[in-house]
């Protein structure tokens, strides 16, 4: 009987691990390369920003760097915040802040395309170039 036990004890122990290494899998699984130079904008209540991350990937971590440009009437006009970025890449999903400012987005890439939040503010980018500058 205590031999019973013990093997059900054991099993359940087994099973348990084997659940958690498969989040553990699914939390650092990386399906997409967002290396590359990425524009777009983000949507204020009061304003447009235009937006361009230059972005390199080396496995699930990502580097780079940040402008956001005012809206013109030609199109972006000056610079309001540049910086280095960091972030890190989960499945399809982007995380990214600036390192020396207030800037952090989260987004679902899709291809070429990414789309999600900046606080609460609606952010959109698309790849304008594959590789990132040298």
């Amino acid at each position: 009987m205590t031999i019973r036990l013990m093997l059900v004890a054991a099993m359940l122990a087994c099973d348990t691990g084997c659940a958690k290494k498969s989040d553990w899998i699914q939390d650092t699984l990386v399906t997409v390369d967002v290396t590359g130079v990425w524009v777009g904008s983000i949507n204020y209540s009061t304003a447009t920003l235009y937006v361009k991350l230059e972005l390199e990937q080396h496995g699930p971590k990502v580097s780079g760097s940040l402008r956001v440009m005012s809206a013109g009437t030609a199109g972006p006009t000056g610079t309001l915040g540049s910086g280095p970025v960091e972030g890190t890449v989960a499945g399809d999903v982007l995380t990214v802040r600036r390192t020396n400012g207030s800037f952090g987005a989260e987004m679902t890439v899709n291809a070429d395309e990414m789309t999600g939040r900046s606080g609460n503010s609606p952010i959109s980018l698309h790849r304008a170039s594959s590789s990132a500058k040298p």
